[in-house]
């Protein structure tokens, strides 16, 4: 099943975790000085704030893939869409080793299509993931397209 992903950049990391726990009743999947993730199975979201990686507000939204033929079926659909596609591949972003597409929807709001396969010691852009023997690619704009 997919997973819709929304991502907010946050001015207090904090208090927007002490409020999103709240709101979620859940405490975050994943934790770290700038950055925050839940998974939450209702609903159905991967919802991650950061600080200090833009502005406040929305960074992006995306779909998160389950398996590989569910990337498949939505890198399919992205093709279609009739817009630009940037396939960024094997990438280190948000603490995660994922496998990632992005597209901007006609008002320029940007769109992650992306398989998580592993954790990161770091945000993005410039380390190995937890548990891999060759480093993901290393990107310079962690949670947005180029």
């Amino acid at each position: 099943m997919k997973r819709l992903h929304v991502h907010l950049g946050v001015e207090d990391l904090e208090q927007s975790i002490r409020f999103y726990s709240t709101l979620f009743a859940a405490e975050p999947t994943v934790l770290k000085t700038d950055y925050a993730k839940w998974l939450l199975d209702d609903p159905h979201v991967n919802f991650a704030i950061s600080r200090g990686h833009g502005a406040a507000g929305i960074q992006h939204l995306g779909i998160q893939a389950q398996d590989a033929d569910e990337l498949a079926e939505i890198y399919g659909r992205l093709q279609q869409a009739d817009r630009p596609v940037l396939e960024e591949g094997a990438t280190v972003c948000c603490y995660a080793q994922s496998e990632k597409s992005w597209i901007s929807d006609p008002q320029g709001l940007a769109w992650e299509t992306f398989l998580t396969h592993g954790d990161s010691t770091v945000y993005g852009g410039n380390g190995p993931a937890i548990g891999s023997n060759k480093p993901a690619k290393a990107t310079s704009n962690c949670c947005g397209p180029a």
